[in-house]
């Protein structure tokens, strides 16, 4: 065994999971030392250490892309309070692509299109989304 495992939702990046790249686990820097296609275009890596089953990877942020103004990184909504005016109708915990558009979905499992008809503002600084009144029941 060479110790690659296959990597589930990855990167639309292709060059993301390339030799030599860095990636983190559990915030600590790991190094790929092997990397392939496996079944149905996925990518199998292996790292230069062991890592958990099921760990998660993520990406150091001096690595990405920067973003056009109004766009967002998912880890950037995620935690966000999602008000009404004064009201507070949850916290953002993931963001569900959809066809049309992509949705924030709500701790209390609403869903909230993330166009501009619902949404007023997103205020990282502040730590909130704000939506157009009536928009959510």
């Amino acid at each position: 065994m060479d110790g690659a495992f296959v990597v589930e939702d990855g990167s639309d990046d292709p060059r993301r999971f390339d030799v030599g790249g860095t990636l983190l686990v559990n915030g600590e820097p790991v190094t790929i030392v092997l990397s392939r296609r496996v079944g149905k275009g996925r990518r199998a890596i292996a790292l230069d250490r062991p890592v958990e089953r099921g760990a998660e990877l993520t990406v150091p942020r001096s690595d990405l892309p920067p973003l056009q103004l109004g766009s967002y990184y998912v880890a950037d909504l995620v935690g966000l309070e999602v008000l009404e005016g004064a009201r507070r109708l949850g916290v953002v915990s993931d963001v569900v692509p959809g066809p049309a558009n992509d949705n924030l979905e709500l701790d209390s499992g609403v869903l909230v299109p993330l166009v501009e008809d619902a949404v007023v503002e997103i205020d990282l600084a502040a730590g909130r989304v704000v939506l157009n009144p009536g928009f959510i029941d």
